[in-house]
């Protein structure tokens, strides 16, 4: 089933969605859908890939570093685009880009380089009650 269908809501449409998950191995795949989802709602389509780019890295870093895998997803439609945020309650391990590139055969420390290149900002806040909250906006450009 692939193609454009109609909005799922009927006017007003909601402009922010919120889900509490533990993350597994197919959860990215499944918020990649409904992210891209809201953004068709939303008419900001041309956000989809770094959107979903990022929102998947947010998403495995929970996968690899919270230890319940817990976490909160909030979507909020926002002019001229939308804000993205993912809450957890380890406040342990607050993510900061390496100070250098990882080397070629690393297997992992990209992700928060491609976040910082994807999206117009982000950024870590502590929660309330403990842990944090990964953040990032990301606007229509203007040509």
């Amino acid at each position: 089933m692939n193609g454009n269908s109609p909005c799922l809501y009927t006017p007003p449409i909601p402009t922010q969605y919120r889900m509490t998950l533990t993350v597994g191995t197919h959860s990215a795949g499944h918020i990649r859908r409904i992210t891209r989802r809201f953004l068709q709602d939303w008419d900001l389509e041309p956000l989809t890939d770094p959107v979903e780019l990022a929102t998947t890295e947010l998403i495995a870093n929970v996968y690899r570093h919270v230890p319940d895998r817990r976490c909160k997803l909030l979507l909020l439609k926002q002019p001229p685009g939308i804000r993205v945020e993912v809450t957890d309650a380890y406040g342990q391990l607050l993510p900061t880009p390496a100070e250098s590139y990882p080397e070629p055969e690393s297997e992992s420390g990209r992700g928060l380089f491609l976040l910082d290149a994807m999206v117009d900002k982000w950024g870590v806040t502590p929660a309330p009650g403990g842990g944090k909250t990964v953040w990032f906006e990301c606007g229509r450009r203007q040509s």
